[in-house]
């Protein structure tokens, strides 16, 4: 490719809406330009990286067995309502209606449409197990798009679903995409981490994430260096203390503390390790009212919290909710004298002893409270609260670290929900209609390559991985519209590598020098190669690796040889 016949759209600022260096450097490279709030045109230069990326995810899920096939973006509603997702979804969910007034969807995920293909042309267990995977565009009505691709409201998914016979053949297919997943993101040459996740909105039973690991990622990721153990923070247990709760070893007694809402603060004006605090989160279930209890330095996990038998689905109790059931206003609230209240208390809080709390009278909290002798045991103890750094790992071999990560995979055991819901059956070996086990298996295409740039970029621009660089090598002639000798010589080269099969770029654009490179580094290009008349004369080129720090000669004679090997390595 020539850039003087190709469209690079390069700009020197950042714009003023970006935030992470992903999102600045894709406007600045002109990989993709704003079209709307949460909607992207690619541009070509930004098409070559998406579609090489789509291009490793399409060979790796052939290589597993899955085959390719593609469904309508928009979807009856009746499929949904079927399946009961029309109104649990919510509105993230994009309805619309045609001339006729009939809803439909745009679709955001196709469980309902692939299983729909399933129930109608799968009959017997003969034609199990079937892998079906589409690369298709996905639409979700963010209530806040941001950060470019990263969270934006259309999108593009490599979708796969999987029908099976039996759970245990889902369970090895789970395992081969598990695989076939980690294969991608390596030949992607990305840095990632394969977590225990929720399954969410998707349903199911067991569920992993991919991350891309970045400081700028949403999600955190709990993972233990001695072990295996890894699983995004949602999910990741809190183990109990090991030790048993201390004797009481002070009075109960109530202490003013004007104006003091927080742990944080109470624990400053009575001179206390904010650990001795415990925070009552107050909550609705249905009508009942419930406290939820801390360790002050500890917070909510509400995923955890809603599958707390008796309390889901839960919401947070309003301050008139909170003055009706505990007799005052938010920030002094405790379980200490709280009658008709469903108390249910953290692992960690039910091990505690002389802690503080609220003395539900607002401008106090209570000192030397303690379980059994100042009020009831907790009517349940449960894991409710995040995981923090250093807490131990839950297979006992070690302590938990806390990573930043950019979810760009995500693969479910969706087992019969969908198949139930929709009657999506086959015939046994004894001809007995039996559900189908389904699996479903997702990777965010798009944002592949904003996680990749999070990972990979510095002050001067995008350092892709070589499997997703719009081009492997940029060739800079400088000097190439007024030198015959130096245009002579790039035309050969550049010749000699598009026939090698090597992905170039030739900048034989009209610019200095500076700007080639400066534009080159911007857009990621791995291997820049540089010819010049002093370099011709010399028999050289000059050589530069995206992530070198200073340029290098090679022979020109054996220039194709040369970058051959740069490739390879």
């Amino acid at each position: 490719m020539r850039s003087s016949k190709y469209f690079l759209s390069t700009v020197k600022e950042s714009p003023a809406e970006a935030e992470l260096a992903s999102h600045k450097l894709m406007l600045r490279a002109g990989l993709i330009r704003r079209l709307g709030s949460g909607l992207y045109t690619w541009m070509p230069l930004g098409l070559r990286v998406l579609r090489k990326v789509e291009a490793v995810v399409r060979e790796e899920m052939n290589r597993a067995g899955a085959l390719e096939l593609q469904m309508p973006c928009v979807i009856p509603s009746e499929l949904w309502m079927e399946s009961g997702r029309w109104d649990a979804f919510g509105p993230q969910m994009l309805r619309i209606k045609d001339r006729h007034q009939r809803d439909f969807l745009f679709g955001p995920t196709h469980e309902e449409v692939i299983t729909d293909i399933a129930r109608r042309e799968i009959r017997s267990y003969r034609q199990l197990p079937a892998h079906f995977y589409q690369m298709h565009t996905k639409f979700r009505d963010e209530i806040r798009p941001r950060f470019g691709v990263m969270r934006a409201r259309e999108f593009v998914m490599k979708d796969g679903y999987s029908f099976h016979a039996g759970y245990d053949d889902l369970v090895r297919e789970y395992r081969v995409m598990h695989d076939t997943y980690s294969r991608i993101f390596e030949r992607l040459g990305l840095k990632f981490r394969a977590v225990a996740a929720d399954p969410g909105a998707i349903g199911g039973t067991g569920s992993h994430e991919f991350h891309v690991l970045a400081d700028s990622g949403e999600d955190a990721i709990a993972w233990c260096p001695e072990s295996d153990f890894a699983a995004n923070i949602e999910l990741a247990e809190a183990v109990a203390p090991p030790a048993p709760r201390p004797a009481p070893g002070a009075p109960m007694a109530k202490a003013a503390t004007p104006g003091k809402t927080t742990c944080e603060d109470v624990a400053a004006l009575l001179k206390l390790p904010l650990q001795r605090t415990v925070k009552a989160i107050a909550v609705m279930s249905g009508e009942r009212f419930a406290m939820l209890l801390l360790r002050g330095d500890h917070n909510l996990n509400e995923i955890k919290a809603g599958k707390v038998a008796g309390l889901a689905p839960f919401r947070f109790a309003s301050e008139a909710e909170i003055a009706r059931h505990a007799g005052c206003q938010p920030g002094y609230i405790g379980p200490v004298g709280v009658k008709d209240a469903l108390v249910i208390a953290d692992r960690t809080v039910a091990a505690m002893g002389d802690f503080v709390c609220g003395a539900n009278e607002a401008g106090f909290h209570l000192t030397g409270v303690n379980w059994g002798r100042d009020l009831l045991e907790p009517a349940v103890v449960a894991d409710i609260r995040n995981v923090i750094e250093g807490d131990a790992s839950p297979d006992g071999k070690g302590a938990i670290q806390i990573q930043r990560g950019i979810e760009v995979g995500h693969i479910f055991q969706l087992r019969t929900k969908y198949s139930e819901a929709l009657k999506a059956t086959y015939l046994d070996e004894k001809g007995v209609a039996q559900p189908m086990e389904m699996g479903c298996y997702g990777i965010g295409v798009t944002r592949i390559v904003a996680a990749a740039i999070e990972q990979n970029h510095d002050e001067s621009g995008i350092a892709f991985p070589r499997a997703m660089a719009p081009f492997e090598v940029a060739l800079v002639p400088i000097g190439y519209r007024k030198s015959a000798t130096v245009r002579e010589a790039a035309d050969r080269l550049y010749a000699e590598l598009a026939a090698a099969g090597i992905d170039v770029l030739l900048e034989d654009r009209d610019e200095r020098a500076g700007v080639l490179f400066a534009d080159m580094e911007l857009i990621g290009v791995p291997h820049r190669v540089v010819v010049s008349e002093r370099g011709i004369a010399a028999g050289t080129i000059e050589y530069k690796g995206r992530r070198d720090e200073a340029a290098a000669n090679a022979p020109l004679a054996g220039a194709l040889r040369f970058l051959q090997e740069k490739l390879g390595a």
